[in-house]
């Protein structure tokens, strides 16, 4: 078997770890449902990240009982996960848009899992609401481990095409 063979099998072997990690997609009902958290950005200010968190817990309705303190999802040294919680629980309140995820630019959607130790942030999936992913949201697709899983079935096709030329 050639070497390209073997590599590709390693990588389809490997694939599932990969996507344990970063979330998950399904298809279903006409689209592509992605497991989607809004988070808080890390390069956004204190101050404003602190408004958005004020603004999401008043005006904005979102449950921030597990951010108070004492709370599995409070934590005084990192405003960005404490923000996290906040953004992501109005986020899927909200109908899981751009715009519910945007807190003056202080939040984005992203696709890797926020949650810590005790922490369980529920993500779009949680919600029985199918996300159609399209043109405009493919920096969805961005993650490496996604741009592995495309490449993995190249390289089994180019495998199984070339394999036979050095067989006979």
């Amino acid at each position: 078997m050639s070497p390209v063979f073997y590599f590709s099998v390693l990588v389809y072997l490997l694939s599932p770890f990969c996507t344990a990690q970063e979330g998950s997609a399904s298809v279903g009902d006409g689209g592509v449902r992605v497991e989607l958290w809004c988070v808080a950005k890390n390069n956004a200010e204190d101050a404003a990240i602190q408004s958005a968190i004020d603004w999401a817990c008043g005006a904005g309705g979102a449950d921030c009982g597990p951010i108070q303190p004492g709370g599995p999802c409070y934590d005084a040294s990192d405003i960005q996960r404490t923000a996290t919680y906040a953004f992501n629980n109005y986020f899927i309140k909200n109908g899981m848009t751009n715009d519910s995820c945007d807190f003056q630019n202080t939040a984005a959607l992203i696709s890797l899992n926020p949650s810590f130790g005790n922490c369980k942030i529920p993500s779009s999936l949680s919600k029985p609401i199918s996300i159609v992913v399209g043109t405009t949201q493919a920096d969805v697709y961005s993650s490496s481990c996604i741009q592995v899983g495309r490449w993995m079935w190249d390289l089994v096709t180019i495998s199984f095409l070339f394999v036979p030329l050095f067989i006979f």
